[in-house]
């Protein structure tokens, strides 16, 4: 991995990163604090004296004192406690700056997951690190000022209270629900069976984004429609069935008024369509996820005005071929490949 590394990072939070990290106290410093707390000496004081945090004081007094028998702190044991523990814990691999470089590079300009980036250096032997490890490195890089924090998926989302009241979406008499559509489609197992849905940017724009999501690969199609409208999503819908090049049985839709016209691209198209029940978007998780996946591209309150289909298309394709773990950390066209066998698609 050294030397092949070309992105940089800003190097300047490591020595900050450095200064905040916890050190046990040093064996001079447990004898002296043996005096000290032999003297009645408070341990704040003692703190004080040794150039200490109060709470390392604390916390060296309580796992090190004699508890089995009178409770009083021994620096000579204390010290042999530590020295135990040491040899006993396994030893931590620090890692390169280069390795370090690879998962910054990969947060920020991949939006790739922790999770994500631990098991592509572990399938690709550039290191063997926990994900964990990777979102302690970014907090460390957060308490010094850094960003790195922002390109997590969640790193800047609020939660907000639900409004609860009548339904007023998706008043469609007849049109086929979720829970009739076939047992094969919940198996996850045979490919052709998408879930969709539209994402808007602001409330008060007609442009708005169609996105498709294959259920048993993860794959996922972008259309950028200039209104949300039957017509449009009608439109959008039967192009991307015909040019991608993929199967098409089923598509379970969201409640959206605009996918009333499913009656005309079933008759266009042959592909069945069935509806979610409303404010249960996990009828629909595989496009539920993905369109919180869209949203770090496409954040909501943002118009969606000057959008063009080939960025669309550049966004669907990098969340095409980020690692899902629910694949073995395959991407979803590695895995509609296994499935459907060598496909020629344009996302």
């Amino acid at each position: 991995m050294d030397g092949e590394v070309s992105w940089q990072t800003g190097g300047d939070h490591s020595a900050k990163r450095r200064s905040l990290m916890y050190s046990q106290l040093t064996e001079p410093e447990r004898y002296t604090l043996g005096v000290l707390n032999r003297q009645g000496l408070s341990r704040r004081s003692i703190a004080r004296i040794l150039g200490r945090s109060p709470s390392t004081i604390s916390r060296e007094i309580r796992r090190n004192a004699c508890h089995a028998t009178d409770g009083a702190y021994r620096p000579s044991k204390a010290q042999e406690r530590t020295n135990g523990r040491r040899r006993r814990s396994r030893r931590v691999r620090h890692h390169g700056e280069a390795v370090y470089e690879a998962i910054e590079y990969l947060l920020q300009h991949e939006q790739w997951s922790p999770e994500q980036i631990a098991h592509w250096l572990v399938l690709n032997d550039v290191a063997r690190i926990s994900h964990m490890t990777i979102y302690r490195h970014v907090c460390q890089d957060t308490r010094c000022g850094g960003v790195l924090r922002s390109s997590l998926r969640q790193g800047g989302k609020r939660r907000r209270k639900r409004a609860i009241g009548p339904e007023k979406r998706g008043r469609l008499q007849g049109k086929p629900m979720i829970d009739t559509r076939p047992e094969v489609v919940e198996t996850r197992l045979e490919p052709g069976h998408w879930e969709g849905d539209t994402v808007i940017g602001t409330v008060d724009e007609r442009d708005c984004l169609l996105t498709l999501v294959e259920r048993s690969s993860g794959i996922a199609l972008v259309a950028k429609l200039p209104h949300r409208t039957v017509t449009a999503v009608n439109r959008a819908t039967l192009k991307l069935i015909r040019d991608s090049g993929m199967p098409f049985k089923t598509i379970t839709w969201d409640n959206g008024t605009e996918f009333h016209g499913y009656k005309a691209l079933e008759d266009a198209t042959g592909v069945r369509c069935y509806f979610a029940y409303p404010h249960r978007p996990w009828q629909r998780g595989s496009n539920e996820n993905f369109n919180g996946l869209l949203r770090q591209y496409f954040p909501k309150r943002r118009s969606l005005a000057r959008l063009r289909q080939h960025h669309c298309d550049l966004i669907a394709h990098k969340l095409n071929s980020r690692p899902r773990k629910r694949h073995g950390y395959k991407t979803p066209i590695e895995r509609i490949k296994e499935l459907c066998g060598s496909l020629h698609f344009e996302c």
